[in-house]
């Protein structure tokens, strides 16, 4: 039972929250009232969340030597061999399977996702997260592919559905923002230290990273501003009302840079959703304006 559960605690359930995102499809595309559509879009999310969990596993067994000299990350399983490497490798690649052959039951389309999702974290953990810059717009694509993914999953019962480009930069932008954010907690907290396990960091400087920071808060709200006035936008909701839920975004990226910069607390952007009210309150208060003014 340990090693189970050690296996499950390697796969993250805790950063799934970023697989939340493959709802974007079926709430944006007004598809809430039908059924079939939001049980695909929940399958497409349990999916993406177990690719997340394999993707996890395999990344913590390449990285097992310099998660050993990391501070925090030789407390997971792996490097603490509390789950054994034959263990966590036939897990992972039973997993792998299971995944994929899901994945096909949903859609070609939708296999096609998942499979460039696993391809692209490949190159990631092989060669993108040990460029600068580069590894955090590798990041961005990640969720850029969740997206997209939201969309295919829901093909098949829901024909016609798309997603706007400005959305698909929005998630782009913001995902820079989160993933400079990050950078900034790890150099000035665990390089100093001498125990940094991340090559990507030597590249970087505090005051790159502020400027990376402040221009993808700049470039994510003017993605999601463009969205909300955008013709398509607009004859797709019939309103042009929707700009009136960009002082909600505005809020909570806010929320998130005095969350970085006052407490220092962007070393684990998934946790910070789960644990501060304030921000909880912005998003809520996001969705209920949403949901008011293009009728779900």
């Amino acid at each position: 039972m340990s090693t189970a559960m050690a296996f499950v605690e390697n796969m993250r359930p805790r950063q799934w929250t970023k697989n939340l995102l493959l709802f974007a499809g079926v709430i944006f595309a007004q598809r809430l009232g039908e059924s079939a559509c939001v049980t695909r879009a929940v399958l497409g999310v349990l999916v993406f969340c177990c690719a997340s969990g394999v993707i996890y596993i395999f990344n913590d067994i390449a990285d097992i030597d310099l998660d050993r000299r990391h501070p925090t990350k030789r407390l997971r399983p792996i490097a603490s061999e509390r789950l054994p490497l034959p263990v966590a490798v036939r897990g992972g690649l039973a997993l792998l399977v299971v995944v994929l052959a899901a994945a096909a039951l949903l859609g070609p389309a939708f296999l096609g996702a998942v499979s460039v999702f696993f391809l692209w974290n490949w190159l990631y953990t092989r060669v993108l997260k040990k460029v600068p810059v580069l590894d955090v717009s590798g990041i961005g694509m990640s969720f850029v592919i969740r997206a997209t993914a939201g969309v295919f999953v829901l093909l098949p019962a829901c024909p016609g559905v798309t997603i706007s480009p400005w959305l698909l930069l929005c998630t782009f932008f913001l995902s820079l923002f989160l993933g400079f954010a990050k950078r900034r907690d790890e150099l000035l907290k665990v390089a100093p230290r001498g125990d940094e396990t991340r090559p990507a960091l030597k590249g970087y400087t505090e005051a790159a990273l502020n400027a990376g920071i402040g221009v993808s808060f700049g470039l994510t709200g003017m993605a999601y501003a463009l969205y909300t006035v955008w013709p398509d936008t607009v004859a797709h909701f019939g309103t042009r009302s929707l700009i009136y839920t960009l002082p909600f975004v505005l809020a909570g990226m806010g929320r998130y840079l005095y969350l970085v910069y006052k407490e220092e607390r962007g070393g684990k952007p998934h946790e910070i959703l789960l644990n501060d009210a304030v921000l909880q309150v912005v998003v809520v208060g996001w969705v209920l304006v949403s949901i008011r003014i293009i009728g779900l």
